[in-house]
């Protein structure tokens, strides 16, 4: 299993830089299960929620959070991507 790690402010150019990676990093480890820690994002943008939901919609990623910050991202995130599998 792949782990990444997503810390700080999930916002504009970083939300953007972490869409790069995680494609980067989930076609590099061949497509394994991922997980998403992020204990330590202190913010998303509506960029940084789409690219959480985006991730877990296409890799089913679990996700690691430790508060309610956190966990309310995760649960925007997954959620989100339900809505949008039932949608299609």
């Amino acid at each position: 299993m792949a782990t990444l790690k997503i810390e700080g402010k999930l916002v504009g150019p970083w939300a953007m830089e972490l869409g790069r990676t995680w494609h980067d990093l989930w076609a590099s480890a061949s497509q394994m299960p991922l997980r998403l820690d992020i204990r330590g994002v202190t913010f998303s943008d509506r960029k940084g929620t789409h690219i959480l939901r985006e991730i877990v919609r296409e890799t089913g990623a679990e996700i690691l959070s430790d508060s309610p910050l956190t966990q309310y991202f995760a649960n925007q995130a997954k959620s989100a991507a339900v809505l949008e599998q039932e949608e299609n």
